[in-house]
């Protein structure tokens, strides 16, 4: 079954038409990136309807619709709608602008638009599941992040900067075959670490110090995504014990996630764990999210997250502890949840490393 074929296994039969607009939901579609472009996706046939810059390449690589240079869009569209008797028409309501509505609306007005959550949220169930070849990418897109962080760990010393840090690593995933990073590689060092986004800076890493870091590589289209914090000399005990209360938290939170577990449940395993230790108000994000065509998606492993996390999904465990003024400590695997469990598809050391 096409993704096509399964987006309308999530929709009401009224629905007689889906417009896909945004970049990562036409690339889901159509295995192809572009920076514009449109999706009309109907019960028996897609199409893309895409400009001149992209019409050589859709039509070499795209196999999943049939590409239609674009001319006049929505006069397309209408034609495409005519053509498959189609009277209501799906929109991607969650990413769509209000100007992007207000001219479909306008440009379409023989049909009914429905802008409602419909589609965003079947799109986002069917991404939540990934298949085989997605999962691929992803794990690709998370060895070279690993080699990546292997090679650099010889350069952590006193004396350089988190910049050069971030810099080095950054040049390495690029080396080892990443397209592009999944976000902005994230290197923190001393009491810096107790900012879970801060940004690297000129600060020198000292002997003693923690270093955190937040990274990934994306491979065709999909992203990894992790999190390793390292100690350049040796740790106080202080340090050590909070590192050790982490990684139990995301070593329990591992064990207990599985498809149908609600996101509230998974995220209060950890945080009970760092809670109990005295640390709950040291904890304050989430414990994960989803990763795939984007750094995060559904579903969410979060406090207020209280739907299942279904089988199939790739969901980040990342709890951490951060003492302002002092250091923080966070590490971040990620899995693929399955019926009775999960896999982690994160191989990379986790107990704590002494440079």
């Amino acid at each position: 079954m096409t993704r096509a074929e399964r987006l309308f296994k999530h929709l009401p039969d009224s629905i007689d038409c889906a417009v896909i607009t945004s970049d990562v939901n036409r690339r889901y579609f159509t295995g192809m990136k572009s920076s514009d472009g449109t999706v009309v996706i109907f019960r028996d046939k897609s199409y893309l309807i895409i400009d001149f810059r992209y019409i050589e390449k859709a039509r070499a690589t795209v196999d999943s619709a049939e590409v239609i240079e674009q001319k006049r869009l929505y006069q397309q569209i209408s034609e495409l709608l005519e053509k498959h008797g189609a009277g209501v028409v799906a929109v991607e309501s969650q990413t769509m602008t209000v100007s992007q509505l207000s001219r479909i609306t306008r440009a379409l007005s023989g049909v009914e638009i429905n802008s409602t959550d419909i589609l965003s949220n079947a799109v986002n169930t069917l991404r939540s599941y990934k298949d085989s070849g997605e999962l691929e990418c992803i794990i690709k897109a998370q060895r070279i992040a690993e080699k990546a962080l292997e090679e650099l760990l010889p350069q952590i010393r006193p004396g350089v900067t988190e910049r050069e840090l971030m810099l080095e690593l950054n040049h390495r995933m690029f080396q080892l075959g990443a397209e592009e990073l999944s976000f902005d590689t994230i290197i923190l060092s001393g009491a810096n670490t107790s900012m879970p986004h801060g940004v690297p800076s000129d600060k020198k890493v000292e002997s003693g110090d923690f270093v955190l870091m937040d990274f990934g590589a994306v491979w065709n289209g999909y992203h990894s995504d992790m999190t390793r914090t390292v100690c350049v000399g040796e740790p106080t005990e202080e340090m050590r014990s909070v590192y050790n209360k982490v990684l139990e938290a995301q070593n329990t939170a591992i064990e207990a996630a599985h498809g149908g577990i609600t996101g509230q449940a998974l995220d209060r395993v950890a945080r009970d764990i760092i809670s109990e230790a005295g640390y709950g108000g040291n904890f304050g994000h989430s414990l994960g999210h989803g990763v795939g065509l984007e750094i995060h998606e559904r579903p969410n492993a979060s406090p207020n997250y209280t739907q299942p996390l279904n089988t199939g999904a790739v969901v980040t465990v990342e709890p951490g502890i951060y003492l302002p003024g002092k250091f923080g400590v966070r590490i971040e695997d990620f899995v693929i949840l399955t019926e009775n469990g999960c896999e982690n598809l994160t191989k990379f050391e986790k107990n704590l490393i002494t440079l």
